[in-house]
């Protein structure tokens, strides 16, 4: 396969990386995807990667051909070294740097780091990340500099030509579910709702019109604002 038309998606499980999922499928002739294990607080997300994959596989099969191994890397280290509301038992809120005690430092960097030495050993010229800087938390990470910064080091590190895309970059949560439903239409915006996982806290207990969470955590408050605004123009979706 040629590296041009290999993709590497860091998949998490949730709405974003199950987008940019999508968007790889469409994009690339074949597309393998990674996740990363690093004792995180929603650890329910990498059950719910599971189940995204079967049901992509099932509902979209024009797509399966192109979708390939699907590999979790420990990455136990991160949460070692952090104490954040993401990784322990920690009330979520702003530190005093004024960045929510959600983030993890380093974490997108690592990701990245991993993500480019499997590429490079599986053949596979580009990695695709959710990584947005438009309607998110505030991670230093996922801000357009650090993922063009990222690209550069591993080409220098590795000798290498990746190139990282992050279809997510500069579209809030509307746009988001928008790409959604232009990349898989209703079945894919019901697919999100249904199997993916964004809740800090990790609760599937509660079903609300954009899926499951506990509805008071950043995530799930930006994934909730995002489909109202998106419903505004596709009403007839749910």
């Amino acid at each position: 396969m040629d590296p041009a038309n290999k993709a590497l998606v860091l998949f998490s499980g949730g709405q974003d990386s199950t987008t940019c999922l999508a968007w790889a499928l469409t994009t690339f002739a074949s597309v393998e995807t990674v996740a990363f294990d690093y004792g995180q607080r929603h650890a329910i997300e990498l059950e719910c990667q599971k189940s995204v994959l079967a049901e992509l596989k099932q509902q979209f099969p024009h797509w399966t051909a192109r979708l390939g191994a699907h590999r979790q890397i420990d990455l136990s280290v991160l949460n070692e070294l952090s104490e954040t509301a993401l990784t322990r038992d920690v009330r979520i809120e702003m530190d005093e740097r004024g960045l929510p005690t959600t983030f993890v430092p380093g974490r997108n960097i690592l990701f990245l780091t991993m993500a480019g030495i499997l590429a490079y050993r599986r053949g596979a010229g580009h990695l695709v990340g959710g990584m947005c800087e438009t309607d998110y938390s505030g991670y230093p990470d996922c801000r357009d500099d650090a993922i063009k910064a990222m690209q550069v080091a591993l080409n220098l590190g590795m000798d290498a030509r990746f190139v990282l895309h992050t279809p997510l970059m500069w579209r809030d949560k509307a746009a988001t579910w928008t790409l959604a439903r232009d990349l898989g239409g209703p079945p894919l915006v019901d697919l999100v709702r249904e199997r993916t996982h964004t809740c800090y806290l990790g609760d599937r207990s509660q079903r609300h019109d954009w899926g499951y969470g506990c509805g008071q955590c950043p995530a799930c408050e930006l994934r909730g604002r995002g489909h109202a605004r998106f419903l505004q123009s596709f009403p007839d979706i749910l």
